[in-house]
């Protein structure tokens, strides 16, 4: 019966397209975020990093109970499970900082600047080539309007750009890792180590907000839509397309960021970045998946 489930299970999540996944992770990437940088003023920022790590943490132990997926994986797959969590805690840590001190369209920009060289290693046709350009068009424009702010917020911002390169690494290789176990345990597991080690850097931080009704619901609020809704469809959406691919369709973020900023931060977008943005939506469209099935 359980067999049964998993095939059912498996058979619904093969029959929406990856593209879908990832707008889904688009929405939620900087959705929780926004609602984070509202929640700055109850928790310190090392705090709300904190709280969207082990609340995602907590979440994927009631409910995929990841930590058996190390008596089931191989030896190779439990160190890159180490290091994608490892990667998680550092990258929301740094991007949090970031966002505190920078424009959140500043920060998606900055961030896209490492797919883009994923996405060029794994370009192999004059088509895909062409909707890099338009792609990387659009991101310079959304960042050129936007370069203001802390020089220390622009430092934390390229830390967490290099953390994301990790990220879209690790996690590409996780998705396809082990057979014997499912991508969505194994990130969750992930999640858990995510949780061991952001622990030191920001539980003092979140201390004010264990007697904070709201502060912890809000916290539980970005965990969910931060890091458990997005990486999970990232991992679905990772299974079925190239890490290329995949790179280049991180160009959607800053343009989403913009979107979001709208409508939950109220930062209103000017003529060119709207320009902007379709020119991101142009390149999105115009790529065609490789039939390759390997890393890049």
């Amino acid at each position: 019966m359980k067999k049964s489930y998993n095939s059912q299970e498996k058979s619904i999540t093969k029959r929406i397209p990856p593209h879908l996944y990832f707008m889904g992770s688009a929405i939620f990437h900087y959705l929780g975020p926004s609602f984070a940088v509202l929640l700055f003023a109850r928790v310190s920022v090392s705090g709300v990093a904190w709280l969207r790590i082990v609340s995602a943490g907590l979440v994927f132990a009631l409910w995929r109970k990841p930590w058996k997926v190390f008596a089931q994986t191989n030896y190779e797959t439990r160190w890159l499970i180490v290091g994608l969590g490892s990667v998680f805690a550092l990258m929301n840590y740094s991007f949090y900082y970031a966002i505190a001190r920078l424009p959140l369209g500043t920060v998606a920009a900055i961030e896209f600047i490492g797919p883009i060289l994923l996405a060029l290693i794994g370009t192999r046709s004059w088509r895909n080539l062409a909707a890099l350009v338009l792609a990387v068009l659009g991101v310079y424009m959304l960042t050129d309007i936007r370069l203001a702010g802390e020089p220390m917020g622009f430092i934390w911002a390229f830390v967490n750009a290099a953390l994301f390169v990790a990220y879209i690494i690790l996690a590409h290789r996780i998705s396809r890792s082990d057979t014997g176990t499912k991508a969505v345990d194994r990130l969750g597991a992930a999640m858990l180590i995510a949780s061991i080690v952001i622990t030191p850097l920001g539980i003092n931080g979140a201390l004010p907000a264990m007697t904070d009704t709201i502060a912890l619901a809000a916290g539980l609020g970005v965990g969910l839509s931060s890091s458990v809704i997005p990486y999970v469809f990232d991992q679905l959406a990772m299974t079925r397309l190239s890490r290329s691919t995949y790179s280049l369709f991180v160009a959607i973020l800053p343009a989403m960021a913009v979107i979001i900023g709208v409508i939950v931060l109220h930062q209103i977008p000017t003529g060119l970045e709207i320009v902007a943005i379709g020119l991101v939506a142009g390149g999105v469209l115009l790529h065609r998946e490789t039939k390759t099935t390997g890393k890049k």
